[in-house]
């Protein structure tokens, strides 16, 4: 009988001097490991050698931002907050920095920029998008050399952080 768990025939009786049964051509090699139920073997193109290998090393972060820096830091606020001004959230219809999602914007010496935002919450859908856009918008800014975004949870985004403007547009009055 054929069972249906193990793919195999269910053998009743076996005699003891019965060789078993070499299997039928088959399109790719059939090398049973030892001790397997099944007869499938990976094709060579499978090769385990990623599965072996050591794990590489982890990275550091790529973008190392220093101290602040006042004086680039005013001179490129204006720029970065018009450049956060037009990545919105795709649920509503206010950008995120009317919205009370940037905590933090740093500008080193070096005219990199630190974003520090938070989401709306923990399971926000757009929680891959959103830091991503600001990174590329931020990025993009003539004189900026680099910019990283970094979620932040503490302290926790409530509505009191919205401006005005976005209470009035969500009608939050």
């Amino acid at each position: 009988m054929f069972s249906f768990l193990t793919g195999k025939k269910d053998i009743v009786e076996e005699a003891p001097d019965a060789a078993p049964a070499a299997p039928a051509a088959a399109a790719g090699p059939v090398n049973p490991a030892p001790g397997s139920q099944t007869p499938f073997t990976a094709p060579e193109a499978w090769g385990t050698e990623a599965l072996k290998s050591p794990k590489p090393e982890a990275k550091p972060d790529a973008l190392q931002v220093g101290p602040l820096d006042a004086e680039q830091t005013a001179a490129f606020q204006s720029k970065i907050v018009e450049a956060i001004k037009t990545v919105f959230d795709p649920e509503i219809p206010v950008d995120i920095y009317e919205l009370g999602l940037i905590y933090d914007i740093i500008v080193d010496a070096e005219k990199r920029a630190l974003i520090n935002m938070t989401l709306t919450s923990p399971a926000c859908p757009s929680a891959q998008q959103l830091p991503m856009e600001v990174h590329y918008k931020v990025k993009a800014i003539p004189g900026i050399t680099d910019a990283k975004v970094e979620i932040v949870w503490e302290p926790a985004w409530t509505k009191d952080r919205m401006s005005e403007a976005a209470k009035l547009t969500l009608g939050f009055f």
